[in-house]
């Protein structure tokens, strides 16, 4: 393990700001494709949404339960225990979001809309989908810098580097998937493209408060890496498997999920 010593210099809760800012701005610059097209091929859509479910399985176990396994054994406590329970806590949590907050996923009529009923705009529902899952990928981020507090170490470091990256990758087929579909439906494409963004905005704020979440509480953070990975794993089963196999071309995202899973698992394990 290699202490970086300079690391010490920096506030943790500012690193994970910047790293889910740059989260934030990938999912804005694949919104910005709706200036170039109006509609995005089936095929595309559904690799995209394979690939960003690849990113983010991977993302949970490399990323997330594995460093939270790793530090209870070597903290003397049962490894397995907070990994399973913050898992599980992380899956309730967003099944709980998920039957209060109004959102519709791609591809349904306003009808399926799920949560509290609403009349809400579709455009709304939409992109509340979006942000859903843009909580625990932030919530990730945000922890991981986080830890580098009490393991200022250049594993930690990478690992960290490595998660922001995997996570900023995703967000660019997600800001397009959402901001393309809404000017099919009529949205100008300024407001496609704002409505896109938007739907990032949320990982820095969920990001600032992981990080300060296992300042403040130390011997929570197996618990928290494990959460984020629970609520990452809630969202790819829930929506983005679900959305990326409808059609009769699944094997494109199917495709789509094993080169993500594994485009994370190489910046994982060979920069982690």
């Amino acid at each position: 393990m290699v202490k970086i010593d300079w690391l010490l210099d920096y506030n943790p809760i500012l690193l994970a700001l910047g790293a889910t800012l740059f989260t934030w701005f990938v999912t804005a610059a694949g919104a910005s494709m709706v200036f170039f097209f109006k509609t995005i091929n089936k095929k595309i859509l559904n690799s995209m949404l394979g690939f960003a479910a690849g990113v983010m399985i991977a993302a949970s176990f490399w990323s997330l339960l594995k460093p939270a396994i790793e530090m209870s054994e070597a903290s003397g406590g049962i490894p397995w225990l907070p990994a399973v329970i913050g898992f599980l806590s992380g899956g309730a949590f967003l099944l709980l979001i998920d039957k209060i907050l109004p959102h519709l996923h791609l591809g349904l009529s306003t009808d399926k809309a799920e949560g509290i009923k609403t009349s809400w705009q579709r455009s709304i529902l939409l992109v509340l989908a979006i942000t859903l899952h843009n909580i625990p990928e932030g919530l990730a981020v945000g922890v991981a810098f986080g830890a580098l507090a009490n393991n200022p170490d250049v594993g930690m470091l990478a690992g960290a580097i490595a998660l922001a990256i995997g996570i900023g990758l995703q967000n660019f087929p997600e800001g397009a998937a959402i901001s393309i579909p809404l000017r099919r439906e009529g949205l100008s494409r300024l407001k496609a493209f704002n409505y896109g963004q938007l739907s990032g905005v949320v990982e820095p704020i969920a990001g600032v408060i992981g990080a300060y979440l296992v300042l403040t509480i130390t011997p929570l953070l197996p618990y928290a890496l494990s959460f984020a990975a629970g609520a990452m794993i809630f969202v790819v089963v829930e929506e983005l498997i679900p959305e990326s196999q409808t059609g009769h071309e699944t094997d494109f995202s199917t495709i789509g999920a094993m080169l993500g899973f594994a485009t994370m698992m190489l910046l994982d394990v060979a920069f982690g």
